[in-house]
């Protein structure tokens, strides 16, 4: 119990160490694609989230994680904005069949994603596609077409997030709103009936990255100019964070990555401990032996130990006392007179042969005269005492 305690105490400072060094030490930037609401690195969209109240004034935020149709279906929305970024769209038929009946409405949908997904690049006839002859640092220059919203200059992006355009050479009935500066439509509209569907190639331009900047937030800004001014925006994270509760333990757990390391050094130790504490009291099985049959091992004894003082007479003797002991307690015969009277009456009793158990009162009486037996003769009496207890069994 003492080791265990020692165990636990050490093991707790290490991990207590280990969480205070990882949280005081200086964190490294998380470059990593979130597109969430509530972060704030560089691809978050923390800023788009807090700011988009000043862009639609009139307008309340639902945030929706389940799936286009069972967030649209059944539902009569009018002159509101259904809002996806994210890295790739995840749409099945259904979810554009009601999306479809959603725009027809008179509502718009805003959709910026490098990968459109198979359900709208083949019903819209339109593919994501890369400059790839850039810097490293470079962007491509883009604008947009309307001239009310076109800049002076084209905006130009670090880390390439304006390379990104649309393949429309097989699309039909779009609008295009912006280019790069070699021609290429980054920025699209489709009209169904009453309303429209945006479609931006790079969800990094409304991240935090990008509206940190001025002319970032001045491009966000007029992208979104063109969305209803009224009613509702439907913030989607399906595509991003899915319908899973924030609030699980383990969420929060790996979301922070001082957290994680500790709960998997935490679980790395536990484990080490119990194959430890297993291999250390495990007692090995002892080995059960049957139990000997002693009275075997007594007769074999007494077997050796007479035969090797090879006294016949005294063997001889044991074994007519146990005869006549038998006779004595079975068939109520006495045995100080072994006549031809005594005769008659044990073959009569028992049932015995007459020539077996004439020859083995015969013996019996030689041996009482006091002849000295030898091997024969004590073998020869032992074969007619075993014959006559099988005859009178």
């Amino acid at each position: 119990m003492k080791g265990l305690k020692l165990y636990l105490i050490i093991s707790g400072i290490f991990v207590v160490i280990y969480v205070v060094a990882q949280y005081y030490k200086p964190k490294p930037t998380d470059w990593s694609p979130s597109y969430l609401k509530e972060d704030k690195i560089p691809f978050g969209t923390y800023i788009l989230h807090k700011e988009i109240g000043s862009l639609f004034p009139s307008s309340g935020i639902r945030v929706s994680r389940q799936p286009v149709y069972n967030t649209l279906k059944g539902t009569n929305y009018l002159q509101s904005n259904y809002l996806i970024i994210a890295g790739t769209i995840k749409f099945d038929k259904y979810d554009y069949q009601e999306m479809e009946h959603y725009l027809r409405r008179g509502n718009d949908v805003f959709i910026a994603a490098f990968e459109l997904g198979e359900m709208l690049n083949d019903t819209l006839k339109i593919k994501t596609s890369t400059l790839f002859n850039m810097g490293k640092s470079a962007s491509a220059g883009i604008n947009f077409t309307n001239p009310i919203l076109k800049a002076h200059l084209n905006y130009v992006f670090d880390k390439g997030l304006g390379n990104q355009y649309f393949d429309i050479s097989e699309a039909k009935n779009l609008i295009i709103l912006g280019k790069n500066q070699y021609g290429n439509a980054n920025y699209v509209r489709y009209s169904f009936g009453k309303g429209n569907l945006y479609l931006l190639p790079n969800p990094q331009l409304l991240t935090n990255y990008s509206l940190i900047n001025q002319q970032g937030a001045e491009y966000a800004a007029k992208a979104l100019s063109y969305l209803n001014k009224k009613n509702l925006i439907i913030w989607d994270e399906s595509n991003t964070r899915g319908n899973i509760d924030d609030d699980a333990i383990l969420r929060v757990l790996f979301k922070y990555p001082p957290l994680k390391w500790a709960y998997l050094i935490t679980l790395f130790s536990l484990l080490i401990f119990v194959l430890f504490e297993i291999k250390r009291r495990q007692r090995i099985i002892p080995v059960m032996q049957p139990l000997l049959n002693s009275s075997v091992d007594f007769v074999k004894v007494v077997g050796k130990v007479y035969y090797q003082q090879r006294n016949n007479n005294d063997l001889a003797n044991k074994k007519i006392s146990y005869l006549l002991e038998f006779i004595r307690s079975n068939y109520r015969l006495k045995t100080n007179k072994l006549n031809t009277e005594f005769l008659h009456n044990l073959i009569h009793k028992s049932g015995g042969d007459e020539e077996t158990t004439a020859a083995l009162l015969t013996t019996i009486s030689q041996i009482n005269g006091g002849a000295k037996v030898d091997d024969n003769q004590l073998i020869s009496l032992n074969k007619l005492i075993e014959q006559f207890y099988k005859q009178v069994q």
